[in-house]
């Protein structure tokens, strides 16, 4: 009789390994899902600037700190950078078309859906598609590759909705109440 705590291991295709290329990083790191945000700051004329972000993570509770990676060159990098600033507007859901939007480079994307900015804010919050966001002073940079790092510490948390997070994977995007 066999003990049903032990398994037979299931044969499996050996594994196959290549030179890491920015494609197949790429391919890789869609399986890994991941939320979704919008990172948003003004800049010294006080134009909102915004950006899709999947690289978010977090790095301390005391004091809360969070990491965001953003595209070298980018106007929102830039404008971060120059101010200090930023917020992190976590997705909900119904926000896909938000996260598309602000992917695009359209120059014309806050003319295109509700957002607000108050002084104490460190940047536009996504008012209907945001489920929390998190305004940010930076503490630090660091430039890798095409992509720089940019740290910072939470100075608020604003819950704006009850709704489950929207989620990316495989180059899709999904909901958490879908899984």
């Amino acid at each position: 009789m066999t003990d049903p705590a032990i398994r037979t291991p299931t044969p499996t295709a050996p594994p196959v390994s290549a030179r890491a290329t920015p494609d197949g990083f790429r391919a890789m790191m869609s399986g890994f899902p991941t939320g979704v945000c919008v990172v948003t700051t003004t800049d010294h004329e006080g134009a909102p600037r915004g950006m899709t972000c999947s690289s978010v993570c977090s790095v301390s509770l005391d004091p809360p700190t969070l990491l965001v990676c953003l595209r070298d060159g980018s106007p929102t990098l830039e404008a971060i950078m120059k101010s200090g600033v930023f917020a992190v507007n976590l997705l909900h859901e119904g926000a896909q078309e938000a996260a598309e939007l602000f992917a695009s480079g359209n120059p014309r994307r806050f003319d295109l859906l509700p957002w607000e900015q108050t002084p104490d804010m460190a940047g536009p919050h996504l008012s209907r598609d945001a489920h929390t966001v998190a305004d940010c002073d930076v503490v630090l940079t660091q430039k890798i590759g095409s992509h720089v790092t940019v740290f910072g510490t939470a100075r608020h948390i604003v819950e704006r909705h009850d709704h489950p997070p929207l989620l990316y994977g495989l180059r899709q995007f999904r909901s958490w109440s879908a899984m």
